[in-house]
């Protein structure tokens, strides 16, 4: 079993059904936060499906926002799905951003800094294409903590499999905790580092709705999901389901928390 296989982000349908949903409530609250003027130049570093872009378009008035992904279909998607004339969709690295020095005011990431094999030479490449004075700013969810629809998945997997553990986001990532997005982004240069707890709820209507989209495949957690045989799956899905706070209707409340950071350029 290897930890890259199953860190699959292609199709954006699925991606949309397993976290895009609750990225869409962590971005507002993450833009609120920054709390930065309009009629700005923004990038989306790891645009994705355009989760992040389209809540800059909706909450900021900005001038223009490009996203950067290194995946060709979530650009395809992110093109299609987001129409307004001020965002440009572009295929690139983090680590090697298709951008000039000082070409932007404002550089955001949301839920890929910690997927980048180089974090340091990515944030070093946000901090270079910002302009002086602008901010670099990212978002993380708290794989280890109360990022909860993943953790009570992770829980269950490495009580049947110890073997589940090795791609575990929490363990993969320790990237994604306060202190580490902090130190990452002081040592990047960047100025009056910060970092804040963005808490999102996840509410499902059922287990299925909860359960269903670890079937994608798409993602470290799917992807070892659909790496069992179908008896294996069932047993995984029904010790997650008795972990469950299952409400009388059926619903499941539970929430998703995400760590943003943020500094700026001098």
């Amino acid at each position: 079993m290897t930890t890259s296989q199953h860190d699959v982000w292609a199709v954006g349908a699925g991606y949309e059904r397993y976290v895009g949903r609750w990225s869409r409530l962590v971005a507002p609250e993450f833009l609120n936060w920054l709390g930065l003027p309009v009629h700005q130049s923004w990038l989306d570093v790891g645009c994705g499906t355009g989760v992040l872009t389209q809540a800059i378009l909706e909450l900021t008035s900005p001038a223009r926002v490009t996203g950067v992904d290194a995946s060709d279909p979530f650009v395809v998607h992110a093109r299609a799905h987001v129409t307004d004339p001020r965002a440009d969709f572009r295929k690139g690295d983090a680590q090697a951003l298709p951008l000039g020095d000082g070409e932007v005011d404002t550089v955001v990431s949301g839920l890929v800094l910690n997927f980048i094999p180089d974090q340091a030479k990515a944030v070093a490449e946000m901090r270079r294409v910002a302009r002086p004075g602008g901010v670099v700013a990212a978002y993380v969810w708290d794989y280890a903590g109360e990022m909860q629809l993943m953790r009570k998945f992770w829980d269950a997997a490495a009580a049947l499999d110890p073997k589940a553990q090795e791609l575990d986001e929490a363990k993969r990532f320790p990237v994604c905790r306060p202190k580490p997005l902090e130190d990452l982004f002081t040592a990047a240069g960047l100025r009056e580092v910060a970092v804040t707890q963005i808490d999102v709820p996840t509410l499902f209507k059922n287990f299925d709705d909860y359960w269903s989209p670890f079937l994608g495949g798409q993602g470290p957690a799917p992807g070892y999901c659909m790496s069992l045989s179908e008896e294996n799956r069932a047993v995984l899905g029904e010790r997650i389901r008795s972990a469950l706070p299952v409400q009388r209707d059926g619903s499941i409340h539970l929430i998703a928390r995400a760590w943003a950071v943020k500094g700026g350029k001098d």
